[in-house]
């Protein structure tokens, strides 16, 4: 049987939502635009677990590091990625490959905060991920979804910490299926009964206790839930209209369904997404856990590109392809990679952005260090400002300290 709607259930959906969608936003026209009249987007592929460079944007095809890996040729000249990847190699072109980034961080947990956010871990402070910082200085005062959205599951999803929890992304674990919670299951008259009643509850909690409720958002909580719920900006989440060869050329998985609702809720307006490939945490059985992986990336990654560029989207958003750290050159006893921050790679473009650029040169025996280093936080600010967010800019956290949004420089060979 329905479970109806209550009061505890559209408190439970509002609860579930954060707050993202209480911020202001944009004239829904504006989410039509194409080019350079749309506002910018910024768009994150998480590869959670740490994908090894050698199998994916950095192959070092017959030397005692490249393993069983092989090499192609790209679109973005002089660049080879791995064989694994023949989808995205006609797409990369217009994008750039970072081969040197450098964090400190070698710990699942910790790596994924740090590349998130571009700030260490801290046990007094959570700063906030840059996809929250968008979603914050980025705001479309007319959505009426979230302007800040995970799809995919992940163990640490991006927050919106010293923000506030209304910026922690709104978190959809089977993209495009249908969510739960945010349809009502009665007729309208029924429906309108039931608020009704929610409003002699609520109006009589409030007695005395104005202070408490304007301090939660209770009563705007309520109603900004109850106007997601009747939005036709939900359908940005549903990807049955969608043709089926589009929907075929994603790849029929979670990450693929995911890379498709991203380029819708791009469509519908929104600021910040990430989705989330959960998998490559290939301790052992590197190479063949690539494979594996790869047949789910390559369409997924290569068809939203085209689809982007084709729409005349590319332009005002920014795609990162991005992991927590990379995997050791030196392969284990268990024919596995494990974890290494010292340089590791991710694609990057879009938005305004340069591209056909390879930035960084690794050693194919992995002794020497990397050229043309890029530490994370740089490549944030680089992000941020390309957003036309100031990275210097400070924001005043709970502890009553100014914190810059980013402490990094930006690259400026990067800057379009």
């Amino acid at each position: 049987m329905s479970q109806p709607v209550t009061r505890r259930t559209v408190l439970q959906s509002a609860a579930g939502l954060g707050l993202s969608f209480l911020m202001p936003a944009l004239d829904l026209r504006a989410a039509e635009k194409r080019g350079s009249e749309r506002a910018k987007s910024l768009l994150i592929l998480w590869m959670a677990g740490g994908p090894s460079q050698l199998e994916t944007w950095d192959p070092h095809a017959g030397s005692a590091t490249g393993g069983e890996t092989r090499a192609i040729k790209t679109t973005l000249p002089g660049a080879e990625i791995a064989s694994l990847y023949p989808q995205v190699a006609e797409q990369i072109g217009e994008l750039n490959i970072i081969r040197s980034l450098i964090s400190k961080e070698g710990d699942h947990e910790r790596g994924t905060t740090y590349v998130k956010t571009g700030y260490r871990p801290n046990p007094i402070l959570t700063y906030p991920a840059v996809s929250a910082i968008v979603a914050r200085k980025r705001p479309n005062k007319d959505l009426e979804i979230p302007a800040h959205v995970s799809l995919g599951g992940g163990q640490w999803p991006a927050r919106g910490g010293y923000l506030g929890a209304s910026f922690d992304a709104f978190r959809v674990f089977d993209p495009g299926r249908h969510i739960q919670n945010l349809r009502s299951l009665v007729g309208e008259e029924r429906q309108t009964q039931r608020l009704k009643d929610l409003d002699v509850v609520t109006s009589a909690f409030a007695r005395g206790k104005r202070l408490q409720v304007d301090r939660t958002l209770h009563q705007h909580t309520i109603e900004q839930a109850l106007r997601m719920m009747s939005s036709e900006q939900l359908k940005a989440f549903e990807i049955d209209g969608e043709p089926e060869a589009v929907r075929e050329s994603y790849g029929d998985s979670q990450f693929g369904r995911g890379c498709l609702v991203a380029r819708r809720l791009i469509e519908a307006g929104v600021r910040a997404i990430e989705v989330t490939l959960n998998g490559w945490d290939s301790h052992a059985s590197n190479y063949e856990g690539h494979v594996t992986q790869a047949q789910t990336l390559d369409p997924a990654f290569a068809t939203l590109i085209s689809e982007l560029k084709q729409r005349d989207l590319l332009d005002s958003t920014i795609v990162l392809c991005i992991g927590e750290f990379g995997r050791t050159p030196k392969i284990n006893p268990l024919a596995g990679r494990d974890h290494w921050p010292n340089w590791f790679s991710c694609v990057v473009g879009g938005g305004g952005l340069a591209k056909g650029l390879v930035i960084g040169e690794t050693d194919p025996d992995g002794r020497k260090d990397a050229t043309e280093t890029v530490a994370v936080n740089d490549l944030f600010a680089t992000l941020l400002q390309q957003l036309g967010i100031d990275p210097a800019e400070e924001m005043m956290t709970e502890i009553g300290r100014p914190i810059a949004l980013s402490d990094g420089t930006s690259i400026e060979r990067l800057l379009g």
